[in-house]
């Protein structure tokens, strides 16, 4: 960049008199003095880069301490944001793995559950696909089928019922 001499000159006047206000509001906000000099030098880079745009001294001083305010707030809320990323994995509980002899016991549960819903009558597995795999409430499901919410109802116990009959005849216990 070619700059004039008077344009050197407003950039050491701005960095002059703002130089101990950033340092102050980016420490103050992150709460890390290393932090805080590194967000000052990249906002005089970016002064450095725009003062060209910035009309005269008083307008690259404010524009300068937004700047760096806006850069210490975020660099806050993206550490706080670690912090709890970090806070979570650190005391979450371990998962247990699962052995092969789980996955297959599941596996089995899965086809005995698809197995016994496609015995039951298609009024009643609608109802309960509905229900339990697409997460509706008994309205919305009333509004779709063009019944009462009170024949859903009816509907989504008996279906259960006949679910569980099919399943105890297998011996599957599905929780």
């Amino acid at each position: 960049m070619n700059w004039s001499k008077e344009r050197r000159q407003l950039f050491n006047d701005v960095y002059e008199e703002t130089f101990p206000i950033l340092i102050r509001i980016t420490y103050r906000i992150t709460n890390d003095m290393e932090a805080a000099e590194e967000l000052c030098h990249d906002a005089y880079i970016k002064l450095y880069e725009r003062l060209d745009q910035l009309p005269d001294q008083a307008q690259s001083k404010y524009w300068l301490i937004r700047v760096a305010k806006n850069m210490a707030l975020n660099y806050a809320k993206r550490k706080g944001r670690e912090r709890k990323a970090y806070e979570r994995v650190l005391y979450e509980p371990k998962r247990k793995t699962e052995s092969g002899e789980d996955l297959v016991l599941k596996q089995e549960a899965y086809e005995a559950v698809q197995d016994a819903l496609g015995k039951i009558p298609e009024k009643f597995r609608a109802v309960l696909v509905l229900k339990e795999y697409a997460g509706l409430s008994y309205r919305e499901i009333a509004k779709i089928l063009d019944i009462t919410e009170a024949n859903v109802k009816v509907r989504a116990f008996r279906a259960r019922e006949k679910m569980a009959a099919l399943l105890d005849e297998e011996g599957i216990h599905v929780p």
